[in-house]
């Protein structure tokens, strides 16, 4: 599948990006690695701040490839669109949407039942993909970096 199949499904929106947009998404994954390590933040905390910051590196690469997720299952198809866009390997794809579910539970449903290794595990995901995104950014978009 690709990711005109995902448009035709209306999983995406076609959406021009620009270096300004990607710059903004990039700023927020620097600011959201930052916060993800203060000292003192509950575990809870940490694996939200640090997913956010995953998310907006595969909104950056969805932008780059010219399209946004559609509003429904947002986050998902956002996540799932990284083996379409960088070509993120599906057991990495799954770890984040493992690590999006327990975000959820945090979010909607429950607190502190997020583990010192899980916020480091996405702490550890977010940074990984950052630097695949910003790679994958200078050999595929360049002019999209600043």
């Amino acid at each position: 599948m690709s990711l005109r199949d995902w448009l035709r499904n209306s999983w995406l929106v076609e959406h021009k990006t620009s270096a300004e947009e990607i710059a903004g998404l990039l700023a927020i994954i620097e600011r959201d690695l930052a916060n993800a390590k203060v000292a003192g933040l509950a575990e809870d905390w940490r694996l939200s701040i640090a997913y956010n910051a995953a998310l907006q590196a595969a909104t950056a690469a969805l932008a780059a490839s010219g399209f946004r997720a559609a509003r429904e299952q947002h986050h998902f198809r956002t996540i799932q669109s990284l083996a379409l866009t960088i070509g993120w390997p599906a057991p990495k794809v799954g770890r984040f949407d493992r690590l999006r579910k327990k975000r959820n539970i945090i979010g909607y449903e429950s607190a502190g039942v997020v583990s010192e290794r899980e916020a480091r595990e996405m702490h550890e995901l977010a940074t990984g993909l950052r630097e695949d995104v910003l790679a994958w950014l200078g050999k595929q978009h360049p002019k999209l970096l600043k």
